[in-house]
């Protein structure tokens, strides 16, 4: 762990490397060039982009290859409790000794970078030594100018569900602008995927997609359906039951379901599927803490989850599903600054019994306990603030019988993951 922090530090702190967000291509392929183009050398390469689900539906799919038995990297954003979790080569993650080295050769090229950048180089260097049959990179923000945006020829392109996340990143602020720079350039020579999505929001993407010549699936090809307690993926051809253990949200099942489709379309079959759902499961999201430290600290009537939930449509997701569970609920909520924290916990009125505020360890970019305590009181939550996690918990815990839920930032989720 102190070397995973040592690393970001180490990058955050470098000359050459800027922790602002700086969206734009020319750094990342002039670096490229200089490089001799490892890009070239990634096969079928996936691009995972949209506003939420991207982690879900990009987990998925690569476990749907994996089992059977194909290959594949990962690029993903963020890391929850280590560095070396962006860059899963095949079959081990990248060791702090191979970033470090990785590191020093980018160092070399001299070129200003951000953070971001470097990380997506990180990871193109070492995914292009390995002969992997799928390399699936998740974006970051946005698409247009993402580093991810670099390659001519892509497998396909799977674009998760759009909302108001990343509007801090854009000058108008509007819906419509990060609807255009997600899909208005994905590429017109690939297969392009668009995952569930607003009436809205599907209207718009349609008028954006309506000149790009590649063969693009839309959320009407497969559908989820619910008979009783039971979730189905369905389509034309095929009915799959989600026989899963680790899965509780409607809209993870969503993402699942657009992975499967994607799946189905690269030949995985259908008992390879229906074998892998069970094994899913997706740390920091929905994920129940039934073991570790922090579990033992707990009365016996006192259940805890933590959901990385940061946007305003995840705090829908997560609102629906809480109601759904008649013990009382107690909420502990840290954020970061490029989120709006009044928009997202409005979602979540008439959840919660007590929320408690904290800051995230570690994070520069963390709102303040006492900024957030303010955004509660104004949406007339109960509400108290808290030091850290340690207290926030001791301000929560009790022998009455409850679910804690820790939300608002994947970031905390990996340090109370570490905790654990």
């Amino acid at each position: 762990m102190s070397q995973s922090i040592s690393l970001y530090n180490q990058l955050a702190n470098h000359k050459l490397f800027s922790k602002s967000v700086n969206f734009g291509l020319k750094r990342i392929k002039l670096a490229l060039k200089l490089l001799g183009h490892p890009e070239k050398k990634l096969k079928n390469v996936i691009s995972v982009i949209g506003e939420s689900g991207k982690f879900t539906t990009l987990f998925s799919l690569k476990s749907f290859i994996e089992a059977n038995n194909q290959k594949v990297t990962t690029h993903v954003s963020p890391s929850l409790r280590d560095i070396s979790e962006r860059f899963y080569m095949g079959d081990k993650y990248l060791s702090h000794k191979e970033i470090k080295k990785t590191i020093k050769q980018i160092e070399k090229l001299n070129i200003p970078l951000t953070v971001f950048e470097c990380l997506t180089l990180i990871y193109i260097i070492n995914a292009s030594k390995v002969n992997a049959d799928y390399n699936i990179q998740e974006t970051g923000a946005l698409w247009r100018l993402d580093s991810n945006n670099i390659n001519d020829f892509p497998k396909l392109q799977i674009c998760t569900n759009i909302n108001k996340q990343h509007l801090n990143f854009l000058k108008r602020k509007t819906l419509d602008e990060i609807i255009k720079e997600d899909v208005r350039f994905l590429s017109n020579f690939t297969n392009i995927y668009i995952g569930k999505q607003t009436p809205y929001v599907l209207r718009k993407i349609k008028t954006q997609l309506k000149n790009n010549t590649s063969k693009i699936i839309y959320p009407n090809s497969w559908k989820l359906i619910k008979k009783g307690k039971q979730y189905y993926y369905q389509d034309r051809k095929f009915k799959i039951k989600f026989n899963t253990k680790n899965i509780y949200s409607k809209g993870m099942f969503e993402n699942v379901c657009l992975a499967i489709k994607v799946a189905l379309d690269l030949n995985i079959n259908k008992k390879t599927i229906q074998k892998t759902l069970p094994m899913l499961s997706f740390e920091g999201r929905f994920q129940y803490l039934n073991e570790g430290k922090i579990k033992k600290k707990l009365f016996r009537n006192e259940i805890i989850m933590i959901d990385g939930a940061h946007a305003t449509t995840d705090a829908q997701n997560l609102a629906k599903y809480l109601k759904d569970i008649k013990i009382p609920k107690y909420g502990i909520w840290a954020m970061t600054k490029n989120k709006d924290p009044d928009l997202f916990i409005k979602q979540l009125k008439g959840v919660f019994k007590k929320v408690v505020t904290m800051p995230i360890e570690n994070e520069f970019s963390s709102v303040s306990a006492n900024e957030l305590y303010k955004v509660a009181v104004k949406n007339k939550f109960k509400v108290e603030k808290s030091n850290n996690f340690t207290e926030a918990l001791k301000k929560i815990s009790s022998k009455e019988k409850k679910l804690i839920v820790c939300f608002g930032s994947l970031y905390n989720c990996g340090n109370i993951l570490n905790k654990n």
